[in-house]
């Protein structure tokens, strides 16, 4: 037994060699997300408005998130009443035995260890606006002023529903997935660290864009 299980730990090991950062950050990604679980060492929870204003931080150990589904009703061919469910836009989030419900609203999930380099506040957003906030140029143009906050190759920018860049983080390693057992949400993976964000629009940059 003890030789099976050294042998185990040796051939992960050896694969997180071969693989390098890429498979290790794999193994992170999976063991983050576990039947609508989002399991680390806990998470901090970040609410915003559709203006990207900043209107509840929550924090806890264990975090599960589900949807609501609700019924619907439809009809067939032949016109007979056809019952299904759809996922309703009400999430039920619950934090160490605590619930939050919540609709609408942009919600960033920060396991720890993981900070951002930039947290926009409202006084930088409107001296750099160029009217056009879908525009790539003008969310360039803020992260590019916090140039110097950013020392590793790609950047990616948390905006609001409306466009308002919220906060920015940086890592060497960074990409998405869309969760099949969490409702509405995208997971980013930065270096091994996992941020999930709901009801938000995001960019991943490469540094080397912002010149």
């Amino acid at each position: 037994m003890k030789k099976k299980l050294r042998l185990i730990l040796l051939t992960v090991l050896c694969l997180c060699l071969i693989g390098g950062v890429t498979g290790c950050a794999v193994l992170d990604d999976t063991i983050n997300e576990i039947k609508g679980n989002l399991v680390g060492n806990g998470y901090t929870i970040r609410t915003y408005d559709n203006y990207g204003s900043k209107v509840m931080t929550t924090a806890g150990d264990k975090i599960n998130i589900q949807g609501n589904p609700v019924k619907t009703t439809s009809y067939s061919s032949d016109g007979s009443v056809v019952t299904g469910y759809e996922m309703s836009s009400v999430i039920t989030i619950n934090i160490d035995g605590k619930e939050i419900q919540s609709c609408g609203n942009t919600c960033i999930f920060e396991q720890d260890g993981l900070q951002p380099d930039v947290d926009f506040v409202q006084t930088d957003i409107y001296s750099q606006s160029t009217g056009k906030l879908s525009d790539n140029t003008y969310v360039a143009g803020i992260v590019n002023k916090y140039k110097n906050y950013f020392g590793k190759s790609r950047v990616v920018v948390i905006k609001s529903q409306l466009g308002q860049p919220i906060v920015a983080y940086s890592g060497d390693e960074v990409y998405w997935k869309i969760p099949k057992d969490l409702p509405k949400m995208t997971k980013l993976m930065i270096d091994g660290r996992a941020l999930y964000i709901h009801r938000a629009n995001f960019q991943i940059i490469d540094t080397a864009l912002l010149d």
